[in-house]
């Protein structure tokens, strides 16, 4: 007959450490784990999580947790409840319940790509843009913290660039046109055609990375808010289905957003301040230059006390 668990040893409750002392976190990460999430104003759809849970070690001369039960738990979380506010508090206070007497803290992040429809700039097309984002959920003796993550990728053409572009554009057209007391516009307009592109302004394909913090009061997941309150501030998030008419569209977009990356940080973060459900914030803006072989970066935090370090890594 197969030994019932009653009767297995369990080292990690029946032994005690080699040293003691509490531990911050112990538990699972890179768990698969599909989900079905539901964001505000929208059906619900699947997506396949990463996922990592852990629960702290308050209790210095316990030797280990249980594993088992934070991994099951997890798989039944969102078998059958939608990925809401709701669901996440339900899942860490189950996994306090199993942790009783050990522990205090309970954290859950899930990591997946957020599969948007995104409309052509001018063209009656459109197409999938998945987006990076990560929900982290901790509950701990003061209450529940919920923050969301996201990157959003966009072009940035360099105004410094720009610059030296058009004054070697300027003395051209002087030369060309030295002399002449009036010029013929089609004929300058032929130049145009013939010498605008003498030298043209690098740009590259950036990220803009933010971490909020939700209100306390609030409800839902506002994922797409946040991708649309990023997207609205770059103005020039790489595009889906493109067809010319919207390759040009998106060429004036950059024309009239050009940034550096301090440009970016600024413009993302007062569109952050704009929004009362993000207690706190932190932007992260990389320009992974054309120019050079190196990034251009800046951090940007809302400034809230004994809130978001500008150091905080990615």
């Amino acid at each position: 007959m197969p030994l019932t668990s009653q009767h297995m040893p369990d080292i990690a409750n029946d032994s005690t450490p080699e040293r003691l002392r509490p531990l911050s976190w112990v538990g699972m990460s890179g768990i698969d784990l599909p989900c079905t999430l539901l964001l505000p104003g929208a059906l619900p759809q699947q997506v396949l999580c990463k996922a990592s849970l852990h629960v702290d070690i308050a209790k210095e001369d316990q030797r280990g947790i249980h594993m088992s039960r934070l991994y099951l738990e997890l798989q039944h979380a969102f078998k059958e409840r939608l990925l809401c506010v709701e669901s996440l508090n339900k899942l860490l206070d189950a996994c306090l319940g199993h942790h009783a007497g050990i522990s205090q803290n309970a954290s859950l992040e899930l990591a997946f790509d957020l599969p948007l429809k995104r409309s052509a700039l001018l063209s009656a097309n459109s197409g999938w843009h998945a987006y990076p984002v990560r929900i982290h959920a901790q509950l701990t003796p003061e209450g529940s913290r919920l923050e969301l993550s996201a990157a959003v990728k966009y072009s940035s053409t360099c105004p410094c660039s720009s610059a030296l572009s058009r004054q070697l554009l300027e003395q051209a057209f002087q030369s060309a046109f030295a002399g002449q007391t009036a010029v013929d516009p089609e004929a300058v307009g032929q130049w145009l055609q013939e010498n605008g592109s003498l030298a043209t302004p690098h740009s590259q394909r950036s990220t803009a990375q933010v971490r909020v913090l939700l209100a306390d009061n609030s409800q839902s997941l506002p994922l797409e808010t946040l991708i649309d309150q990023i997207e609205g501030a770059v103005q020039t998030a790489v595009q889906t289905a493109v067809k010319r008419e919207d390759e040009q569209a998106f060429a004036e977009l950059n024309g009239r957003n050009q940034m550096f990356c301090e440009d970016a940080a600024r413009r993302t973060a007062h569109a952050l301040d704009q929004e009362s459900q993000w207690q706190d914030f932190w932007v992260r803006i990389e320009h992974h230059e054309s120019l050079h072989a190196h990034d251009a970066t800046a951090v940007a935090v809302k400034g809230t006390p004994n809130g978001y370090s500008p150091l905080l890594q990615r």
